[in-house]
């Protein structure tokens, strides 16, 4: 039996489809099965929240792999960014070492560290040395930005470009190397063969791209030219607090979502990786140009 968390989200979705593809045995941990789609039917169901380790009891029983890629970059009502993503995969581990389980596999973005200006970040840095000090084996996949046609932050531009001019995060000038969810999902399936020690993998696209240069591949595909705004990040993330301040959860975005576009996530080893994995990773304009031909999800994160 295997344990996936974030099955509602961007990736999770796609995780989910092909492991049902696949016939392997699934078991989600999520607050809203509604939320799963046609899937729901196809899986166990463990109704929990990564905030509350006690509902994980009945999740991990009889479980030998556990696939983490729940979290998020905004916090919650019970809940804080630093314990979606850092206490909570923490206290995963260690209830799945305790149940049992052979394997543990988890997401983390590239470029995370303790000292981060992303919360997400320092907290996923944090995990990491729990995890990888862990007594089984684990599997780490650090990724560049993650996307799919139509994803909130994708459909978050195409909304901006019905201005006269797009507002950047900054200058514009961090750098990622975007990499399609469809395209990580095969990573993560592939990654959870030959579980042994502490592995970890670097998952990037074939491409080094600006934020700028998202932002203008985006509105292209949506039909849009227009120019960019560079906005400076103190003003910015004044403004973007005083919303949060007053629209508390319906916040359109957060300062720490604002910057996902605006910190760089580049590994040294570019595709190397996803192709030990056996995957070839697409750029992302041939990605958003068949945008009507490829499956997408839209859903937000799952912290369960």
């Amino acid at each position: 039996m295997l344990l996936l968390t974030g099955a509602t989200g961007l990736l999770g979705h796609a995780v989910l489809r092909r492991l049902v593809a696949n016939r392997v045995p699934v078991r989600c941990l999520v607050r809203d099965p509604r939320r799963l789609g046609p899937e729901r039917v196809r899986v166990q169901l463990s109704i929990g929240d990564l905030a509350d380790p006690a509902s994980w009891r009945h999740a991990l029983r009889g479980v030998d792999t556990v696939v983490h890629l729940a979290g998020g970059a905004r916090d919650q009502a019970r809940a804080t960014v630093e314990e979606l993503n850092g206490l909570a995969s923490f206290r995963l581990l260690r209830a799945a070492e305790r149940a049992g389980a052979r394997h543990f596999v988890w997401i983390t973005p590239l470029g995370a560290t303790p000292h981060h200006p992303m919360r997400m970040h320092r907290a996923k840095a944090l995990a990491a040395a729990a995890i990888e000090a862990a007594d089984i084996p684990t599997t780490t996949l650090a990724h560049s930005l993650i996307y799919t046609p139509g994803d909130p932050h994708l459909l978050w531009i195409e909304r901006l470009g019905y201005l006269p001019a797009v507002p950047l995060v900054g200058r514009g000038i961090a750098r990622t190397q975007p990499i399609w969810a469809e395209d990580m999902a095969d990573a993560v399936l592939a990654a959870l063969q030959s579980p042994e020690g502490q592995r970890r993998f670097e998952l990037a696209g074939p491409e080094t791209l600006t934020q700028r240069e998202i932002v203008r591949l985006v509105l292209a595909a949506a039909g849009r030219r227009r120019r960019a705004l560079p906005l400076p990040l103190v003003g910015l993330r004044a403004a973007l607090r005083a919303e949060e301040t007053l629209a508390g959860p319906t916040s359109l975005i957060t300062w720490d979502e604002a910057q996902l576009l605006a910190v760089e996530m580049l590994s040294a080893r570019g595709t190397a990786d996803a192709e030990a994995l056996g995957v070839t990773p697409r750029r992302m304009p041939a990605v958003l140009g068949a945008r009507s031909r490829q499956p997408t999800s839209s859903a937000p994160s799952d912290s369960a």
